[in-house]
Protein backbone atom coordinates (compact mmCIF):
# COMPACT_ATOMS: atom_id res chain seq x y z
CA UNK A 1 0.00 0.00 0.00
CA UNK A 2 2.12 3.22 -1.49
CA UNK A 3 -0.20 5.57 0.56
CA UNK A 4 0.22 4.18 3.90
CA UNK A 5 2.94 6.75 4.75
CA UNK A 6 1.34 9.99 3.75
CA UNK A 7 -1.64 8.92 5.81
CA UNK A 8 0.59 8.36 8.91
CA UNK A 9 2.10 11.51 8.20
CA UNK A 10 -1.30 14.00 7.69
CA UNK A 11 -2.04 12.60 11.75
CA UNK A 12 1.04 13.33 12.96
CA UNK A 13 0.71 16.60 11.62
CA UNK A 14 -2.78 17.49 13.32
CA UNK A 15 -3.01 20.31 15.27
CA UNK A 16 -4.48 19.13 18.21
CA UNK A 17 -2.23 16.69 20.38
CA UNK A 18 -2.26 12.81 19.25
CA UNK A 19 -0.92 10.67 22.43
CA UNK A 20 -0.47 7.65 20.55
CA UNK A 21 -0.83 6.03 16.83
CA UNK A 22 -1.47 2.23 15.81
CA UNK A 23 -1.48 0.93 12.56
CA UNK A 24 -2.92 -2.26 12.35
CA UNK A 25 -1.61 -4.44 9.81
CA UNK A 26 -4.62 -7.01 8.71
CA UNK A 27 -2.49 -9.99 6.80
CA UNK A 28 -1.09 -7.47 4.24
CA UNK A 29 1.12 -9.36 1.26
CA UNK A 30 3.86 -6.21 0.88
CA UNK A 31 5.86 -4.22 2.54
CA UNK A 32 3.24 -1.46 4.51
CA UNK A 33 4.46 -2.36 7.96
CA UNK A 34 8.02 -2.09 7.91
CA UNK A 35 7.53 1.18 6.03
CA UNK A 36 5.91 2.52 8.48
CA UNK A 37 8.30 1.11 10.91
CA UNK A 38 11.02 2.34 9.18
CA UNK A 39 9.73 5.62 8.64
CA UNK A 40 7.29 6.93 11.35
CA UNK A 41 9.16 6.08 14.65
CA UNK A 42 6.78 6.16 17.43
CA UNK A 43 3.93 4.59 15.72
CA UNK A 44 2.93 1.42 17.06
CA UNK A 45 2.25 -1.23 14.36
CA UNK A 46 -0.14 -4.02 15.20
CA UNK A 47 -0.19 -7.42 12.77
CA UNK A 48 -2.36 -9.88 12.02
CA UNK A 49 -3.77 -12.82 9.45
CA UNK A 50 -6.30 -11.02 7.38
CA UNK A 51 -10.16 -10.95 8.78
CA UNK A 52 -11.42 -7.97 7.44
CA UNK A 53 -12.00 -4.21 8.35
CA UNK A 54 -13.73 -4.66 11.41
CA UNK A 55 -11.46 -7.27 13.49
CA UNK A 56 -8.49 -4.93 12.10
CA UNK A 57 -10.40 -2.11 14.19
CA UNK A 58 -11.61 -4.19 16.66
CA UNK A 59 -7.88 -4.81 17.59
CA UNK A 60 -6.84 -1.18 17.33
CA UNK A 61 -9.26 -0.55 19.87
CA UNK A 62 -8.31 -3.48 22.33
CA UNK A 63 -4.65 -2.05 22.16
CA UNK A 64 -4.83 1.72 22.52
CA UNK A 65 -5.24 3.57 25.63
CA UNK A 66 -6.43 6.69 24.72
CA UNK A 67 -10.19 8.03 25.81
CA UNK A 68 -10.86 9.08 22.81
CA UNK A 69 -10.09 7.30 19.35
CA UNK A 70 -10.13 7.90 15.75
CA UNK A 71 -9.69 5.71 12.63
CA UNK A 72 -8.33 6.90 9.09
CA UNK A 73 -8.29 3.78 6.27
CA UNK A 74 -4.57 3.52 4.99
CA UNK A 75 -5.16 5.48 1.85
CA UNK A 76 -7.22 8.50 3.16
CA UNK A 77 -5.60 11.53 4.73
CA UNK A 78 -6.35 14.08 7.62
CA UNK A 79 -6.14 17.69 6.68
CA UNK A 80 -4.57 20.54 9.25
CA UNK A 81 -7.10 21.43 11.65
CA UNK A 82 -9.62 17.94 11.64
CA UNK A 83 -9.26 16.87 15.05
CA UNK A 84 -9.09 20.15 16.91
CA UNK A 85 -12.17 21.08 14.84
CA UNK A 86 -13.87 18.01 16.05
CA UNK A 87 -12.74 18.33 20.02
CA UNK A 88 -13.85 22.03 19.34
CA UNK A 89 -17.38 20.91 18.63
CA UNK A 90 -17.56 18.38 21.27
CA UNK A 91 -16.39 20.55 24.49
CA UNK A 92 -19.16 22.62 23.37
CA UNK A 93 -21.65 19.91 23.66
CA UNK A 94 -20.19 17.38 26.27
CA UNK A 95 -22.77 15.03 26.34
CA UNK A 96 -22.12 13.88 23.08
CA UNK A 97 -19.49 11.04 22.65
CA UNK A 98 -18.62 10.89 19.12
CA UNK A 99 -18.22 13.29 16.11
CA UNK A 100 -17.83 13.17 12.40
CA UNK A 101 -16.96 15.48 9.54
CA UNK A 102 -17.67 15.90 5.63
CA UNK A 103 -14.88 15.51 3.71
CA UNK A 104 -13.74 15.69 0.18
CA UNK A 105 -13.19 13.09 -2.93
CA UNK A 106 -9.75 13.35 -4.00
CA UNK A 107 -8.08 11.60 -7.12
CA UNK A 108 -5.26 12.55 -7.67
CA UNK A 109 -2.33 10.40 -8.55
CA UNK A 110 0.04 12.11 -5.90
CA UNK A 111 1.17 10.01 -2.70
CA UNK A 112 0.22 13.15 -0.57
CA UNK A 113 -1.93 16.26 -1.21
CA UNK A 114 0.07 19.25 -2.35
CA UNK A 115 0.05 22.71 -0.61
CA UNK A 116 -2.56 23.98 -3.56
CA UNK A 117 -4.83 20.77 -2.99
CA UNK A 118 -4.66 21.47 1.02
CA UNK A 119 -5.64 25.12 0.56
CA UNK A 120 -8.55 24.12 -1.77
CA UNK A 121 -9.85 22.00 0.61
CA UNK A 122 -9.54 24.12 3.36
CA UNK A 123 -11.09 27.52 2.22
CA UNK A 124 -14.12 25.17 0.60
CA UNK A 125 -16.48 25.82 3.51
CA UNK A 126 -19.61 26.19 2.53
CA UNK A 127 -22.02 25.84 5.24
CA UNK A 128 -25.14 24.63 2.36
CA UNK A 129 -22.82 22.07 0.25
CA UNK A 130 -21.42 20.27 3.64
CA UNK A 131 -24.47 20.64 5.71
CA UNK A 132 -24.92 17.23 7.04
CA UNK A 133 -27.24 15.53 10.18
CA UNK A 134 -25.55 16.49 13.62
CA UNK A 135 -27.29 15.20 17.16
CA UNK A 136 -29.56 12.17 17.49
CA UNK A 137 -29.12 11.27 13.94
CA UNK A 138 -30.65 7.50 13.94
CA UNK A 139 -33.10 9.00 12.15
CA UNK A 140 -31.29 10.51 9.12
CA UNK A 141 -29.18 7.28 9.56
CA UNK A 142 -31.89 4.81 8.54
CA UNK A 143 -31.85 6.70 5.14
CA UNK A 144 -28.16 6.96 4.70
CA UNK A 145 -25.01 6.12 6.22
CA UNK A 146 -23.57 9.55 6.64
CA UNK A 147 -21.21 8.78 8.78
CA UNK A 148 -17.60 8.44 6.76
CA UNK A 149 -15.34 5.99 9.04
CA UNK A 150 -12.06 8.54 8.21
CA UNK A 151 -13.35 11.54 9.97
CA UNK A 152 -14.77 9.94 13.33
CA UNK A 153 -13.56 10.49 16.31
CA UNK A 154 -15.38 8.29 19.19
CA UNK A 155 -15.32 7.92 23.20
CA UNK A 156 -13.74 4.66 24.12
CA UNK A 157 -16.97 4.18 26.61
CA UNK A 158 -19.40 3.95 23.45
CA UNK A 159 -17.05 0.45 22.41
CA UNK A 160 -17.88 -0.34 25.91
CA UNK A 161 -21.46 0.61 25.73
CA UNK A 162 -22.54 -0.85 22.30
CA UNK A 163 -20.31 -3.35 21.49
CA UNK A 164 -17.13 -3.46 18.72
CA UNK A 165 -17.65 -3.65 15.53
CA UNK A 166 -19.74 -6.47 14.04
CA UNK A 167 -17.12 -9.01 12.42
CA UNK A 168 -19.80 -11.15 10.72
CA UNK A 169 -20.23 -8.09 8.52
CA UNK A 170 -17.67 -7.91 5.61
CA UNK A 171 -19.51 -4.06 4.26
CA UNK A 172 -20.99 -1.86 6.56
CA UNK A 173 -19.76 -2.62 9.74
CA UNK A 174 -18.73 0.76 9.95
CA UNK A 175 -22.62 1.79 9.19
CA UNK A 176 -24.02 -1.28 11.69
CA UNK A 177 -22.16 0.37 14.66
CA UNK A 178 -22.60 4.23 14.09
CA UNK A 179 -26.61 2.92 14.15
CA UNK A 180 -26.32 1.88 17.29
CA UNK A 181 -23.79 4.27 18.60
CA UNK A 182 -27.08 6.99 17.69
CA UNK A 183 -29.14 5.58 19.88
CA UNK A 184 -26.97 6.56 23.01
CA UNK A 185 -25.37 9.86 22.42
CA UNK A 186 -25.45 12.70 19.77
CA UNK A 187 -23.36 12.41 16.62
CA UNK A 188 -21.86 15.86 15.87
CA UNK A 189 -21.03 17.24 12.47
CA UNK A 190 -17.76 19.42 11.49
CA UNK A 191 -19.35 20.99 8.55
CA UNK A 192 -16.10 21.40 6.58
CA UNK A 193 -13.77 19.18 4.54
CA UNK A 194 -10.95 18.38 6.64
CA UNK A 195 -10.37 14.91 5.13
CA UNK A 196 -9.35 13.58 2.02
CA UNK A 197 -11.25 10.20 0.57
CA UNK A 198 -8.73 9.22 -2.10
CA UNK A 199 -10.39 7.85 -5.23
CA UNK A 200 -8.31 5.74 -6.72
CA UNK A 201 -7.87 2.14 -9.03
CA UNK A 202 -7.54 -0.26 -5.84
CA UNK A 203 -10.91 1.18 -4.39
CA UNK A 204 -12.87 0.98 -7.65
CA UNK A 205 -14.62 -2.37 -8.48
CA UNK A 206 -17.05 -3.67 -11.05
CA UNK A 207 -18.14 -6.71 -8.77
CA UNK A 208 -21.48 -7.10 -6.91
CA UNK A 209 -21.35 -8.16 -3.40
CA UNK A 210 -22.85 -11.53 -2.38
CA UNK A 211 -25.18 -9.97 -0.08
CA UNK A 212 -27.30 -6.70 -0.31
CA UNK A 213 -25.25 -5.73 3.11
CA UNK A 214 -26.87 -2.50 3.37
CA UNK A 215 -30.20 -3.46 3.27
CA UNK A 216 -29.14 -6.04 6.23
CA UNK A 217 -27.74 -3.59 8.49
CA UNK A 218 -31.03 -0.91 7.43
CA UNK A 219 -33.28 -3.98 7.77
CA UNK A 220 -31.81 -5.46 11.46
CA UNK A 221 -31.94 -2.08 12.87
CA UNK A 222 -35.52 -1.39 12.08
CA UNK A 223 -36.81 -5.06 13.50
CA UNK A 224 -34.75 -4.26 16.31
CA UNK A 225 -35.65 -0.75 17.58
CA UNK A 226 -37.69 0.62 14.79
CA UNK A 227 -37.72 3.74 12.73
CA UNK A 228 -37.15 6.13 16.02
CA UNK A 229 -34.75 6.38 18.92
CA UNK A 230 -36.16 7.99 22.58
CA UNK A 231 -34.27 11.39 22.00
CA UNK A 232 -36.69 12.29 19.10
CA UNK A 233 -34.73 11.66 15.99
CA UNK A 234 -37.61 10.07 13.79
CA UNK A 235 -37.66 8.67 10.09
CA UNK A 236 -40.79 7.94 8.37
CA UNK A 237 -41.67 4.18 8.04
CA UNK A 238 -42.18 4.94 3.77
CA UNK A 239 -39.00 7.07 3.21
CA UNK A 240 -37.18 3.86 4.92
CA UNK A 241 -38.88 1.17 2.91
CA UNK A 242 -37.94 3.79 -0.65
CA UNK A 243 -34.31 3.57 0.34
CA UNK A 244 -34.30 0.05 1.01
CA UNK A 245 -36.04 -0.35 -2.64
CA UNK A 246 -33.49 1.52 -3.91
CA UNK A 247 -30.66 -0.29 -2.26
CA UNK A 248 -32.16 -3.67 -3.65
CA UNK A 249 -32.48 -2.12 -7.45
CA UNK A 250 -28.30 -1.05 -6.82
CA UNK A 251 -27.80 -4.26 -6.48
CA UNK A 252 -29.65 -6.10 -8.78
CA UNK A 253 -28.71 -3.84 -11.46
CA UNK A 254 -25.30 -5.08 -10.34
CA UNK A 255 -25.90 -8.85 -10.58
CA UNK A 256 -27.51 -8.11 -13.82
CA UNK A 257 -24.60 -6.74 -15.28
CA UNK A 258 -22.44 -9.61 -14.61
CA UNK A 259 -25.16 -12.09 -15.50
CA UNK A 260 -26.75 -13.18 -12.77
CA UNK A 261 -29.70 -13.34 -13.35
CA UNK A 262 -31.72 -15.26 -10.37
CA UNK A 263 -29.73 -12.96 -7.66
CA UNK A 264 -30.87 -9.90 -10.20
CA UNK A 265 -34.95 -11.44 -10.62
CA UNK A 266 -34.67 -11.81 -6.40
CA UNK A 267 -33.36 -8.30 -6.01
CA UNK A 268 -35.68 -6.59 -8.41
CA UNK A 269 -39.01 -8.99 -6.50
CA UNK A 270 -37.79 -7.65 -2.91
CA UNK A 271 -37.50 -3.91 -4.23
CA UNK A 272 -40.72 -3.84 -5.54
CA UNK A 273 -41.84 -5.38 -2.11
CA UNK A 274 -40.65 -2.47 -0.50
CA UNK A 275 -41.60 0.33 -2.64
CA UNK A 276 -44.38 -0.94 -5.40
CA UNK A 277 -44.47 3.11 -6.43
CA UNK A 278 -40.74 2.87 -7.29
CA UNK A 279 -40.60 2.47 -11.48
CA UNK A 280 -36.80 2.12 -11.43
CA UNK A 281 -38.04 -1.67 -9.64
CA UNK A 282 -40.51 -2.63 -11.81
CA UNK A 283 -38.38 -1.90 -14.80
CA UNK A 284 -35.26 -3.81 -13.92
CA UNK A 285 -37.72 -6.75 -12.99
CA UNK A 286 -39.25 -6.40 -16.85
CA UNK A 287 -35.19 -5.95 -17.63
CA UNK A 288 -34.39 -9.42 -15.73
CA UNK A 289 -37.40 -11.48 -17.35
CA UNK A 290 -36.54 -10.33 -20.53
CA UNK A 291 -33.31 -11.06 -20.36
CA UNK A 292 -34.36 -14.93 -19.85
CA UNK A 293 -36.08 -14.46 -23.51
CA UNK A 294 -33.93 -16.46 -26.24
CA UNK A 295 -34.72 -14.94 -29.46
CA UNK A 296 -35.67 -17.83 -31.99
CA UNK A 297 -32.90 -18.11 -34.35
CA UNK A 298 -33.88 -17.92 -37.98
CA UNK A 299 -32.55 -20.31 -40.62
CA UNK A 300 -30.58 -18.74 -43.49
CA UNK A 301 -33.62 -18.85 -46.00
CA UNK A 302 -35.56 -16.76 -43.50
CA UNK A 303 -38.19 -19.37 -41.87
CA UNK A 304 -38.44 -19.83 -38.50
Amino acid sequence: MPYIIPAVQSVIAQQWPVTEILVVDDGSDDDSAEQVEQSCPGVRVLRQPNAGAAAARNLGIEETTGEWIAFLDADDIWLPGKLRAQFDLLRAQPAARMAYGAWRVWSSGALAPDADAIRDALIDTDPQRWKGPSGWIYGALLLDCEVWTSTVVAHRSLFEEVGRFDTTLPIGEDYDFWLRASRITPILRVSRPLALYRMHSSNITGSAPAQNWHALVVSRAVERWGYSCDHGSRARPRDVRRTLATSWCDYAAAHLAIGNRGTARRAAVAAVRQDPRQLRAWHLLGKVLLSRVTPTQRSPNGAG
